[in-house]
């Protein structure tokens, strides 16, 4: 094992020496053509600028269809204990066993340029390089997705990208194609309700749940299986961005989410993540009004628990984005021995097609010997040729079985590591038609509506008004809210009636709440929060001492904010380093805000970029710290009513500075000024 990691670090060149041609050449420069005299015509036979030249000309592959804007890194997975009572699989059955991994984050609807903070699913894929070859969950950071059937992907993907006449929007699902899809394919209703939660607009790729979103299977050294369904669960919560912060980063840093990424495991900032599965009982699998391998369904935690079995830890950034965020392939029908697939019509469409974009994409059937795709894992057979093939390949023999070479590479024997097809009976007649178990496409999208809090729900009104807004086709929009009160009367009547839609009455399904579903539940921590500190000349260094003191203790950072870069003068004569201007950054790339009193105060009231970073902040339901004096800062609390102060900490004590931790600790404070809907019964 450790053999095979110092070969794939063996790929990782850094250009030092001479500098040479592709060949290995060694050449005195290329800045320069070879022409005939200093003023003269560029010669045909320059082979060093034809090479140069023609390599740039070929740099750029096709980017991916789907998933295209992406951000990446390395790390480790290990399991908690042995899971050999459910799988052969070794990377979960030796809990001393580290495994590489390689994960990918990705927008999904967006072209390689767009902006990270547009609402939309994110990818979430890891490729474990495990001792038994490697595998791949390819999911996303929804449990559940769009359509039933991959025959239907190509439509999905052609309606939510840019519209074909004009190519507008981009990265975007507000407009009448999607919608008109939407509108005539009512089993998306579930996804779109998690694609208009706030779960679309992730605060952080850190804070991002991840779902292998189908059914698989496990099966155990004696050939028994279970039904399971994979999670990635954040060890700091899940927590998201509001709509109108979204927007204002997408125009100040569009890298927003692979900045943060980046510069977490930059700054030794742990990356992690808990694997959890569900697990099912084969006897089980009709026991619920769902159907289990219906995609577009989600399992209740409730009722079947996610068990937290292991830790994947991101600790080591790519050394290069195009050979490694860019080449990586992942493929669902990546599985290694103890893992196998189920009926899922959605998921054995996409074990082709994966695969079938990938020769097309990275140039030929050869892309798995690229560094990054490379298994630690021997891999022996007798493929040989193709486009890109970088093996040297020798023997006489390119075929089995052979008489020649001693039939090698032999077939794996008992006692080594192979794969075996869970040996399911199917039977059946050749039919196009869908199972009547996947028929229900309103009752899970009412659990998600029933689950939400007060503010989740009104972000998802907000969401629907925003979207179908901008479809400019009315019988559409009349169309979708219709559906909406399949879901929720209240949910089609908020969004109606900022569309002018009348929805018709309708019976909708009223399932119980599944408290898992709502971040509100979701763990909540200091750690790696951002707080900008707004300083002036005359500042309070007492004050803003104890506080940035208390950011660090917990785990958290700041910056030091001002009209100028350099040394600023506290009332004290003492000095601090002013880190960031306004013109550099905004409130939308912190957690919260602090201004200590003093001399800065009187100046801070003239300045119109202070003014504005503290009420963008208060806009944003974030906390704000103010010295008592600071406080005047804020006139919003003046207009907001009662709940204006929530999230405002004025200190006035050391114990004012706990307080201050307590509220970053909370995270946003949605009742500051919020109009919400009313909370799950």
């Amino acid at each position: 094992m450790n053999q095979k990691i110092t070969d794939l670090e063996r790929d990782r060149t850094k250009s030092a020496g001479t500098l040479t041609t592709n060949q290995g050449v060694g050449i005195a420069g290329n800045d320069d053509s070879l022409k005939a005299g200093k003023r003269g015509p560029t010669l045909m036979e320059d082979f060093i600028f034809r090479e140069k030249i023609t390599h740039f000309d070929h740099e750029r592959i096709p980017e991916r269809i789907v998933h295209a804007r992406g951000s990446g890194a390395h790390g480790v997975f290990q399991v908690y204990k042995s899971l050999s009572h459910l799988t052969s699989a070794h990377f979960l059955s030796d809990p001393g066993l580290v495994t590489p991994v390689f994960v990918r984050f990705s927008t999904v609807a967006g072209f390689r340029g767009s902006a990270d903070t547009v609402r939309d699913v994110r990818g979430f894929a890891v490729k474990f390089y495990t001792q038994e070859g490697n595998y791949d969950i390819v999911g996303n950071n929804f449990p559940v997705f769009f359509i039933q059937d991959a025959i239907k992907f190509p439509d999905l993907i052609h309606a939510v990208k840019p519209e074909p006449n004009n190519e507008m929007p981009q990265a975007a699902s507000a407009h009448d194609t999607f919608w008109d899809f939407v509108a005539n394919t009512p089993e998306t209703m579930h996804t779109v309700m998690w694609l208009m939660s706030p779960r679309a607009l992730p605060k952080s790729y850190r804070m991002m749940e991840g779902f292998g979103i189908h059914t698989f299977r496990l099966v155990n050294a004696e050939g028994a299986f279970k039904f399971v369904k994979f999670h990635w669960k954040p060890m700091l919560g899940v927590h998201s961005l509001v709509w109108d912060e979204a927007q204002v980063i997408s125009g100040k840093d569009p890298d927003f989410n692979r900045r943060d990424l980046w510069d977490s495991i930059e700054n030794n900032v742990p990356v992690e993540f808990e694997l959890g599965i569900q697990v099912l009982d084969p006897e089980d699998e009709f026991r619920f009004d769902f159907d289990i391998l219906d995609p577009t369904k989600l399992w209740p935690e409730e009722l079947i628990p996610v068990q937290r079995v292991g830790k994947m830890t991101l600790n080591r950034n790519p050394d290069n984005f195009f050979a490694e965020t860019e080449q990586v392939a992942f493929c669902p029908a990546n599985i290694v021995p103890g893992i196998d697939f189920t009926n899922d019509p959605l998921l054995q469409g996409r074990l082709f097609s994966y695969l079938d974009t990938q020769i097309s994409r990275l140039g030929g059937p050869n892309f798995h010997q690229l560094p990054i795709n490379r298994p630690l894992a021997t891999v022996s057979n007798n493929q040989r040729d193709g486009i890109h093939r970088m093996n040297i390949d020798v023997g006489q023999t390119s075929y089995n079985t052979n008489a020649l070479n001693g039939n090698e590479p032999h077939p794996a024997r008992a006692g080594e590591s192979r794969f075996e097809h869970y040996q399911e009976r199917v039977d059946g007649s050749a039919i196009r038609e869908r199972s009547e178990s996947f028929r229900d496409h309103y009752t899970q999208a009412a659990m998600f509506w029933n689950s939400m809090s007060g503010h989740e729900k009104a972000h998802i009104v907000d969401a629907f008004s925003f979207e179908l807004g901008k479809c400019m086709n009315m019988p559409t929009r009349k169309t979708v809210v219709n559906m909406l009160a399949g879901v929720s009367a209240d949910l089609a009547n908020a969004v109606g009636e900022g569309l002018g839609v009348r929805p018709e009455a309708k019976n909708a399904p009223n399932p119980p709440a599944s408290p898992a579903l709502s971040m509100d539940n979701t763990p909540k921590s200091p750690k790696t929060s951002k707080t900008a500190v707004l300083v002036g000349p005359g500042f309070n260094r007492s004050q803003f001492d104890a506080v940035t003191s208390a950011i660090e203790k917990a785990g958290g950072t700041y910056d030091a904010i001002c009209k100028k870069l350099g040394p600023i003068t506290a009332l004290d004569k003492s000095i601090v380093d002013c880190t960031k201007t306004y013109a550099m950054v905004s409130s939308v790339m912190y957690d919260a805000v602090f201004v200590p009193d003093g001399e800065q105060v009187a100046i801070m009231k003239e300045c119109a970029d202070a003014r504005h970073f503290i009420e963008e902040a208060y806009r944003h339901y974030k906390t704000i710290g103010f010295g008592s004096q600071a406080a005047c800062l804020l006139s919003r609390i003046q207009q907001d009513g009662e709940n204006a102060t929530a999230g405002v900490v004025i200190l006035k004590s050391s114990r004012s500075v706990k307080e201050f931790i307590a509220s970053l600790t909370e995270g946003r404070h949605f009742q500051r000024g919020q109009a919400v809907m009313a909370p799950p019964a």
